[in-house]
């Protein structure tokens, strides 16, 4: 897939904008604080209907302005899918094919991007809900069945938490609506951890020589999921609802003092090892990147054959932290099959193979020259 078409209105420092974009890599360049990055959040944001930047949708709308709009026409093999994306006071709203969505969750897949950017640094080193969101979005382009999932395991887990604490509050003591509240969450809780993973099985497969060409054999990559549960390969749906049930039950009391949930999804880890030894704790600034580097090349192919078209790559001043030879790699990877956006203030650093006829377009005061 590719983006052809990307219009503003009123988007951080954007008033108008109108953009075409043809196949290969596409280059925005300009100084730092003019509106490079929000040119590729607004791509990023048009695909996942949420900013990497922030949590508060309203800094997205220019100041002294209402609303904001997103528009972008995306080509597959099948056929050109308009989309939009509009941010007000009252929320906001997805369009696909010009038809208001009464779900966001039902937008997301239309326009699938991989991010790759310097806070992509804190998948590995950062805290585990960093890595929990990267399982979750990256699953959630690929699979509407995960995200359905995960959004009503969401809303049960806050329902859940909200009665503990009715219960805490009233120093009472587990009832029948607890334990109706606990099978519904151990029910989606089994699924979310089954396509996890699958998720990452599949991921490591894919990652794990990648690696092993980016370090010259000299590293082994691989994941390990981690979970409050006693996992053995093959087990069924019914015995991880078992052992999740157990779990439940031996916790019951801390839950009702501490009126939260404390087993589930929601707590889960992902940790990355080379050579048997965890990069979160061992790994050189080098290694995190490589990594990453290997983390997201992994992505695009695993993404091509869960959906059976590549995803859009976004290089957000990133490509300046990675030497010559993951320049390379990176290159290889994604050469004549991705549309790739990069930021950059500087075109030096960057490898002639991937500015080799690309379109470059300087960024000025939010103003594209």
């Amino acid at each position: 897939m590719r983006l052809v078409e990307l219009q503003l209105n009123h988007f951080r420092n954007y008033e108008e904008l109108f953009l075409e974009f043809g196949k290969g890599v596409h280059i925005f360049i300009g100084e730092n604080a003019q509106g490079k990055t929000n040119l590729m959040e607004s791509i990023y944001t048009l695909a996942m209907t949420k900013s990497h930047r922030t949590n508060q949708d309203r800094e997205l709308i220019m100041w002294n302005e209402d609303t904001a709009t997103i528009k972008g026409k995306v080509e597959k093999k099948i056929s050109n899918i308009p989309l939009e994306i509009r941010f007000s006071n009252k929320g906001k709203i997805g369009r696909v094919n010009h038809l208001e969505q009464k779900k966001l969750s039902s937008y997301l897949g239309q326009l699938n991007v991989i991010l790759f950017a310097p806070e992509n640094l804190e998948l590995v080193k950062g805290a585990p809900a960093n890595r929990r969101k990267f399982m979750d979005m990256e699953l959630g382009q690929m699979n509407p069945i995960y995200l359905h999932e995960l959004v009503e395991y969401q809303r049960l887990i806050k329902q859940r938490n909200h009665y503990l604490k009715q219960l805490a509050i009233k120093k009472s003591s587990a009832d029948l609506y607890l334990e109706v509240l606990t099978e519904q969450v151990i029910e989606k809780a089994s699924a979310i951890l089954n396509h996890r993973l699958e998720f990452m099985e599949q991921l490591e497969a894919l990652a794990r020589p990648i690696h092993e060409q980016i370090s010259l054999g000299r590293e082994e990559f691989s994941l390990k999921y981690q979970t409050s549960l006693s996992i053995e390969k093959g087990m069924s749906q019914d015995e991880v609802k078992e052992l999740y049930q157990k779990q439940f039950e031996a916790v019951q009391k801390r839950e009702l003092e501490q009126a939260s949930t404390l087993v589930g999804p929601h707590r889960d880890d992902l940790i990355f090892y080379l050579n048997d030894k965890p990069v979160q704790n061992f790994g050189s600034q080098g290694q995190q990147r490589s990594t990453v580097l290997s983390l997201k090349l992994a992505e695009i192919e695993l993404m091509n054959i869960a959906t059976g078209e590549y995803p859009i790559l976004l290089l957000d001043d990133v490509l300046s932290e990675l030497d010559d030879d993951r320049q390379t790699h990176l290159i290889k990877a994604i050469e004549n099959k991705v549309q790739t956006f990069i930021t950059t203030t500087s075109l030096d650093g960057i490898r002639k193979q991937f500015i080799n006829e690309p379109i470059v377009y300087p960024i000025h005061q939010g103003q594209v020259q």
